[in-house]
């Protein structure tokens, strides 16, 4: 018996939009287009109407917008949202994500495009990833569960130091990223004696203002790397869209080199690439946290982390939103625990406790 289509309402001011991303959608034997919608309280209808699977939605219509289409729906009726929306609008991308947006797609053009064709496989993939993903609940504040140290929510005054970090924190993502990167970097202390090195799968633009949203809501200090900057502890670089971070030991420091991607590579920034520069610059003093996403991206990184002497921490399926990056460092036998997103942060600090000691 063939298994039911992929049920999705698309969400869109635009009449050339709707036909444009209804036509790629209805190009994919698994997918049915259920209805369309021309703005928030269009949609509330429709989504009553058909509870589709998956929802397509642009963020600036008249009457009512996205973001409160968005609000009501994770609160009355969540259903997995896939925002298409212009590069220039990267703000309300990330906005959309932490009220609960699945995932994004940068929309070719303005709000109105002839090239919006060209993101057909694209968009077709993450619907496809949406219908069996997991929700996350929309970003808010951390839930009063004590991690191992007291978190100080409040930035300290920044102050360069040449200390070199004495362990290194590297994070991989993808698809739900965003979301578990706020989470985890909310609940660990400002004062952490690590440096943290994150690659999330996104594309160029977006990456600078995620950098500069995680640094407004969470303790520690975040910044879109540079290339050749120093590394230091307490503080989080966030791979530039459209390079591969690494980091290499050179005169007693840790430096982070940014290198183009090869146009075969599959993954960028690459989170292997981050992952084994780390286990070579810095051997056992590197912990590898593998995130929510689709793929393998991770999985050579962390034989490379293991195989230096590190650790490998990978998150547990019941909360990651797609389960492919940690799955296939699970299956391959590197993990050295898989854990619930929430007991991360925790397993992270104890970590550093060890190494002290």
């Amino acid at each position: 018996m063939r298994p039911s289509r992929i049920r999705v309402l698309v969400v869109d001011d635009s009449a050339y939009n709707r036909r444009t991303i209804t036509r790629m959608l209805s190009s994919d034997p698994d997918m049915e287009v259920v209805d369309t919608a021309y703005d928030g309280q269009h949609a509330i209808k429709k989504v009553l109407e058909h509870d589709p699977d998956v929802i397509t939605l642009d963020l600036e219509m008249p009457n009512m917008d996205g973001f409160t289409f968005l609000r009501w729906l994770m609160a009355q009726r969540p259903k997995p949202v896939i925002v298409i929306s212009a590069y220039e609008a990267d703000a309300n991308v990330l906005r959309a994500l932490e009220m609960g947006a699945f995932d994004f797609i940068a929309k070719p053009g303005g709000p109105i495009s002839p090239r919006l064709p060209t993101i057909q496989e694209q968009l077709i993939a993450k619907v496809r990833i949406a219908a069996q993903g997991k929700l996350r609940p929309a970003a808010g504040s951390p839930p009063p569960k004590m991690p191992v140290r007291p978190v100080d929510r409040k930035p300290t005054p920044f102050r360069e130091t040449p200390t070199t970090p004495s362990d290194v924190v590297v994070i991989g993502a993808s698809t739900g990223g965003p979301q578990a990167i706020r989470h985890l970097l909310q609940r660990l202390p400002n004062d952490l004696p690590a440096a943290l090195l994150v690659a999330q799968h996104m594309p160029p633009v977006f990456t600078a203002m995620f950098a500069q949203r995680l640094n407004q809501v969470v303790g520690l200090r975040v910044r879109e790397a540079e290339d050749d900057e120093v590394v230091r502890p307490g503080l989080v670089y966030v791979a530039p869209g459209g390079h591969h971070m690494e980091i290499r030991m050179t005169r007693d420091e840790l430096r982070i080199r940014l290198r183009r991607p090869d146009s075969r590579e599959k993954y960028v920034p690459s989170v292997d690439r981050l992952f084994r520069s780390a286990a070579e610059a810095c051997g056992a003093a590197v912990l590898g946290l593998v995130l929510t996403g689709m793929g393998d991206d991770g999985l050579q990184g962390a034989a490379a982390v293991k195989a230096a002497g590190g650790r490998i921490i990978v998150e547990h399926e019941e909360t990651a939103a797609v389960y492919g990056m940690p799955r296939a460092v699970i299956e391959a036998g590197l993990a050295d625990e898989s854990l619930p997103l929430d007991r991360i942060p925790e397993a992270v600090q104890a970590w550093l406790q060890r190494r002290r000691k």
